[in-house]
């Protein structure tokens, strides 16, 4: 799960790019609106915490800018502003949560999975699909009885298809999501990971589908 931080103070931006790491998430973060707006635009992102006081903008406007463009990403405000006026404007433009600073830091891992979860229509911390089964909070896929152990990338393309089924992924967007994992990622890369993780899934009773020039999804095979 990608979650974009938008947090100006840089102790407290150290201390939940650590412990949000250490949960497994993929974590950007940027210290400005403007930088995050475009960080927004240019990546796959399933969550933005949010601080209302950046140096450059009102984190509120950065909120707008999201709801305007009618992205479907859940916005959890984390701010040091006070008082139940702030929260309900904060929650009215928008936002699908909100917790004021000082807070603790599994109330706040809480609020994010539960978040995501909603997001992303799951029951669980788990999604199922035949015999695959993925734990998109602690990144673990099984096949069957067996736990596969995926290379980064391979994983990346295996949770994106498993998340979206039975949509559509594009090849655009697949290399984009690996392009987080260092350096940037060409469709024939894609193809690659794809041709290997064909591979894992033999005799699965799954398969993943090429759609001529939209993508590739994931689903039971016959």
């Amino acid at each position: 799960m990608n979650i974009l931080l938008v947090e100006d103070d840089p102790l407290l931006a150290q201390g939940l790019l650590q412990a949000l790491t250490q949960a497994q998430y993929s974590v950007l973060h940027a210290t400005h609106g403007e930088y995050a707006d475009g960080l927004l635009q240019a990546s796959e992102i399933d969550l933005v915490i949010l601080d209302l006081g950046l140096p450059d903008m009102d984190g509120a406007d950065l909120l707008r800018r999201i709801r305007h463009r009618r992205l479907p990403i859940p916005v959890l405000v984390l701010t040091a502003r006070d008082g139940i006026e702030q929260q309900v404007e904060a929650l009215d433009q928008g936002a699908d949560d909100y917790m004021e600073k000082p807070f603790d830091l599994r109330e706040l891992e809480a609020r994010i999975r539960a978040l995501l979860r909603r997001s992303h229509k799951l029951t669980s911390d788990e999604i199922r699909l035949g015999t695959l089964q993925l734990s998109p909070f602690q990144r673990t896929i099984s096949l069957g009885e067996k736990r596969l152990d995926l290379p980064a990338r391979e994983y990346e393309i295996l949770e994106s298809l498993m998340i979206n089924a039975p949509r559509v992924v594009t090849k655009a967007r697949l290399a984009q999501r690996l392009s987080r994992q260092g350096d940037e990622v060409g469709d024939n890369a894609v193809e690659v990971y794809i041709h290997r993780l064909r591979r894992r899934l033999t005799n699965s009773g799954l398969a993943i589908r090429t759609l001529r020039g939209t993508g590739y999804v994931l689903e039971e095979s016959d």
